[in-house]
């Protein structure tokens, strides 16, 4: 059985897969699996999370299964996603883990693992995880006798790691340019109340803005509610309350970033990719399926290729790597910069765009100028049961028709989500009017027929 979705293991907190019991197998599978691949030696984990209040007993039974399987864990409290990806490598670990369901509402929570390289770990790990998790919880009593016969002398040690916040607020401020400082700038920045709400003003100010952070106050359950990247109504509004020079919205979980210019207008990740094109002019650039034409001719005018990945931020990354290029993402906000980071990291991504702002003197409308988004509708379609929305004849007829009218004028893009129960309907047109109705239509028969 295959418990892994596009981003970890991810689900709402107390519903199998994301419960106690399966977590930890979960961490003592995953430690099986990393004591065989590193046999002459005691491996070791760092695990972060983001604020969701359930993520104090997900820490505690992934950190038990790990100890039970004799592998050493190291904990590094709240910190983005990112910088598990960055201490890994710093620690020399053998594994990074993060609890975090990034952009989902507090309910929901889930794990993605990072390999001793920063990197999400590869399909064959994931199998390997697979296959003992289908022993450790199959019906055959098998998975019991393997987790009770552990030897006391064999078990892992568990330490916390006091200085992990530090070290990744150093790091992130060494992928901005020695020569520059942000002292000029007045930011706003919505953390949303998740894993990045302590680091990213910390990092801003120590650059030398004059930082307002909102949404910074986490208490376990507000993470995402109405803020961050997702909800960037507010940010808007500070930013033109406050009269500031650019807002900075974050997600759960750190990954990803969307910006708002002075004016209040949001430069989402295809204006983020543009404007780090247009300054770095890079040989080429990765997008994804859900990456706007318009983006793709504006690059296109300028002489940077443009490769559309499978949504997903390791499936740009993987595109990235075969081609050799260093910047890429997603209209969401994911942002790869891989000559600064080795993953999507929002704090970096906005870093690289306000470099770009001090290093030509212009504002963020200014740098963004040169790219029109097409008009673009997205739904999502919430369902009782997941399923391919391309295998209903019914559907598949209606995507068919939508496609034939949209030739020449727009996209039609129809997926189920790999990180929740949803179909995601997108449309892209040069009339927003049409764009809208379309998306619309297509919604309801969506929710129609999957539901009947």
């Amino acid at each position: 059985m295959g418990y892994f979705g596009t981003d970890g293991i991810r689900g709402q907190f107390g519903e199998f897969p994301i419960t106690p019991d399966f977590l930890l197998r979960l961490g003592f599978g995953a430690g099986k699996v990393l004591a065989a691949k590193f046999p002459n030696k005691r491996p070791s984990v760092l695990i972060g999370k983001d604020t969701r209040l359930s993520g104090y007993v997900i820490e505690a039974a992934l950190q038990a299964g790990f100890n039970a399987a004799g592998v050493d864990v190291y904990m590094l409290g709240p910190l983005p996603t990112p910088a598990i990806a960055h201490l890994v490598t710093s620690f020399h670990a053998d594994m990074g883990v993060v609890i975090s369901a990034s952009h989902n509402p507090y309910q929901d929570n889930g794990v993605k693992f990072f390999s001793h390289e920063g990197k999400k770990i590869s399909d064959e790990f994931q199998d390997a995880i697979n296959a003992e998790l289908d022993v450790l919880i199959g019906d055959n009593q098998q998975g019991l006798k393997r987790l009770v016969g552990i030897q006391a002398d064999a078990i892992g040690k568990n330490h916390r790691v006091d200085d992990a916040k530090g070290r990744y607020i150093e790091y992130c401020k060494g992928s901005f340019p020695y020569h520059f400082n942000l002292s000029h700038l007045k930011i706003v920045i919505d953390c949303a109340n998740g894993a990045g709400y302590s680091v990213a003003p910390s990092v801003l100010q120590e650059l030398g803005a004059k930082v307002i952070a909102i949404n910074d106050s986490p208490d376990g359950i507000n993470i995402n509610s109405n803020c961050g990247s997702t909800h960037p109504q507010t940010l808007q509004q500070a930013v033109r309350e406050q009269a500031a020079d650019v807002g900075l919205a974050l997600d759960g979980d750190g990954d990803r970033i969307i910006m708002v210019d002075e004016t209040g207008n949001i430069v989402d990740g295809d204006g983020i990719l543009y404007i780090l094109a247009n300054h770095l002019k890079p040989v080429g650039v990765v997008g994804t399926l859900m990456s706007n034409v318009a983006l793709q001719l504006a690059l296109a005018e300028r002489g940077v290729e443009f490769h559309r990945a499978k949504v997903g931020d390791r499936y740009v990354m993987q595109d990235l790597q075969e081609r050799g290029w260093t910047i890429g993402g997603e209209p969401s906000g994911h942002i790869l910069c891989l000559d600064k980071s080795r993953t999507g990291d929002a704090i970096v991504a906005g870093l690289q765009v306000l470099s770009c702002m001090v290093e030509t003197g212009k504002k963020l409308s200014e740098l963004v100028a040169g790219y029109t988004p097409f008009p673009q509708t997205l739904i999502n379609v919430r369902v009782s049961k997941i399923s391919d929305p391309y295998a209903n004849t019914q559907l598949a007829n209606i995507f068919a028709d939508a496609e034939q009218q949209l030739q020449g004028k727009g996209r039609l893009l129809v997926r189920k989500s790999g990180t929740e129960p949803v179909i995601r309907v997108m449309v892209e047109h040069q009339d927003a009017t049409t764009c809208q109705q379309m998306a619309n239509q297509l919604a309801e028969a969506v929710q129609r027929i999957l539901s009947s």
